[in-house]
């Protein structure tokens, strides 16, 4: 277990305030910003919180309006919509300065026996153990990285990332807006479904908004780019253990309006589609 790992742990372990309120903390580090999938990840605990543990999450909506500030906790309420027979539906805000800063409904079902399906993993891609991590990449490729991503690389994480496609990184080509990322834990994640669905909301996060700007030879970390995530959404197929590689195959239909779109799909590295991801961001050009 990563010093990064165990803090991710104990940031979604929420404190409860009252009753449908629930208090969350960021990080110690020197973020700008409270990272989105942060924000997702301790709103779908608070959501947890309040839903029969036989009842699992499946799919969740959110909404981000302003940017968190790292030093200050959050205040999530929770509001029951809903308790039917087969779903039970949560809607919840977080605030931070007396304001909305994120706001997330989410559904929750018991397990079902039904028709099922599902689309295969890509079979060309690359196993994880042939690639580089990034901190490898720096010190590979370190002088053709731009210092925005090297700094973010070098960051300890939770998260690790062995991204498939290095020309993105490495040059100001335009190319297909589409990628494939492996992407796991640092340190092994609680067997419960309610932790390993929050943890997966938390890295769903992660990578999204970049490949919208492949087509455009850019990055996110341009200094002339500003990009924020404006909403997520997410669906969680099946239930698998997060003790491995997953891989995250995203591709990008649209870009306009100074927005980008992207979808994804989180694969074990047994070929199962644990879930599927959309997400819409700002991706202005500074004038």
């Amino acid at each position: 277990m990563t010093a990064a790992m165990d803090e991710l742990l104990g940031i979604l372990d929420l404190e409860q305030l009252e009753h449908n309120l629930y208090r969350g903390r960021s990080p110690k580090l020197d973020w700008q910003r409270v990272f989105g999938g942060q924000t997702i990840a301790q709103a779908l605990v608070a959501a947890q919180r309040t839903v029969e543990a036989e009842r699992h999450v499946h799919s969740l909506h959110g909404y981000f309006m302003r940017p968190g500030d790292t030093t200050v906790p959050i205040v999530y309420e929770v509001d029951r919509i809903r308790d039917g027979g087969s779903f039970t539906t949560r809607r919840v805000v977080a605030i931070q300065h007396g304001q909305a800063i994120f706001s997330l409904e989410a559904s929750f079902q018991q397990d079902e026996i039904g028709l099922e399906h599902q689309v295969p993993m890509p079979q060309d891609v690359p196993a994880p153990d042939s690639l580089l991590s990034q901190r490898e990449l720096l010190g590979k490729f370190g002088e053709a990285v731009p210092e925005g991503i090297k700094r973010y690389w070098d960051r300890d994480r939770p998260i690790e990332m062995k991204p498939v496609m290095l020309k993105h990184y490495t040059s100001r080509e335009k190319l297909e807006p589409e990628q494939n990322i492996w992407i796991r834990t640092t340190g092994p994640v609680p067997a419960d479904r309610a932790t390993q669905a929050a943890v997966l909301a938390y890295l769903s996060d992660m990578t999204l908004l970049d490949t919208s700007t492949f087509a455009h030879g850019r990055a996110i970390f341009d200094r002339d780019i500003q990009a924020a995530s404006l909403d997520h959404a997410m669906w969680f197929h099946r239930s698998h253990p997060l003790d491995d590689w997953i891989l995250y195959t995203q591709d990008s239909p649209s870009t306009q309006g100074s927005r980008g779109f992207t979808r994804g799909s989180l694969f074990a590295r047994d070929g199962t589609l644990i879930a599927s991801v959309a997400q819409e961001g700002l991706i202005r050009l500074k004038r």
